[in-house]
C-alpha cells in the first residue's frame, strides 16, 4: 500500500449536487494528489446515517491535518457530521486515558453561509461576525489535542456571484496544496495564510 494522504478532507453536505460552494470546494480538493489530500464524502458513503468507525479513525489516524468541509446550518454542522463527531471520536480513542490519536494534528474549519456577513455580526461586538460560533469547534479541537487553524468561512452562498465563487475555490485549493505541503514537511504544519478579506464564513446552500 502505498502512503496514504497528508490531509483528510471530510465533506458533509446532505444535499451536494445543488451546492454552489461546498461543491465546488470539494470538486477543487480531489483535483489535487491523492497522495496529498484524501475526500470522503460523509453523506455519500453513509446515506443511512451507519459510520464505519474503523474506516473513519483510519482515515484519521493516517492524515497529518484535517479539514472539516460543510454548510453551516442553523449555526452549527449538518447533522451527519455531528454523528460522526459522536461515533468516531470515542473515548480511549481520541480523548481520555489513552485517547492520543489525534493528538498534534490540525484541524481547518471550511465552511459556508447561506446568510450575509452582517447576519453573524453582535450588535456593538467588536469581534469578527463569526467568531462567536466557533467555541464548539475549539473546544472539541482542544478535547482531542488538535491545534485549530483559522477557519475559512464564505458568507451569502445563495446570492454569490459566480466569478467570488471561482476566486474562493481557487485559494482554497492554493491554501488546501499549501496545509499538504507543510504537513508533509514539517508533521505539525502552519496555519494556513488566511487573508484577512477571505476570512469569511459561508453556509453554502
Amino acid at each position: 500500500m502505498g502512503r496514504m494522504a497528508d490531509v483528510l478532507v471530510l465533506v458533509a453536505h446532505p444535499d451536494i449536487a445543488r451546492s454552489r460552494v461546498n461543491r465546488a470546494l470539494a470538486a477543487q480538493a480531489r483535483l489535487l494528489p491523492s497522495a496529498d489530500v484524501e475526500v470522503r464524502d460523509l453523506y455519500a458513503l453513509y446515506p443511512d446515517y451507519v459510520i464505519d468507525i474503523e474506516a473513519e479513525q483510519a482515515a484519521l489516524a493516517a492524515a497529518r491535518a484535517v479539514v472539516w468541509l460543510h454548510p453551516v446550518q442553523w449555526y452549527s454542522m449538518p447533522a451527519l457530521m455531528k454523528l460522526w463527531m459522536d461515533d468516531v471520536l470515542a473515548f480511549r480513542w481520541a480523548y481520555g486515558p489513552g485517547g492520543r490519536a489525534l493528538v498534534g494534528k490540525c484541524l481547518w474549519l471550511v465552511v459556508s453561509t447561506g446568510g450575509v456577513e452582517a447576519s453573524y455580526r453582535q450588535q456593538g461586538g467588536a469581534e469578527a461576525p463569526f467568531e462567536r460560533f466557533l467555541p464548539p469547534y475549539r473546544q472539541t479541537a482542544q478535547m482531542v489535542g488538535m491545534r485549530f487553524l483559522d477557519p475559512l468561512v464564505f458568507h451569502g452562498a445563495h446570492r454569490a456571484e459566480a466569478h467570488e465563487l471561482h476566486a474562493h475555490a481557487h485559494a482554497f485549493a492554493l491554501r488546501l496544496q499549501a496545509l499538504a505541503d507543510e504537513a508533509r514537511a514539517n508533521g505539525a504544519p502552519a496555519q494556513p495564510d488566511v487573508a484577512a478579506d477571505e476570512r469569511r464564513v459561508t453556509t453554502d446552500d
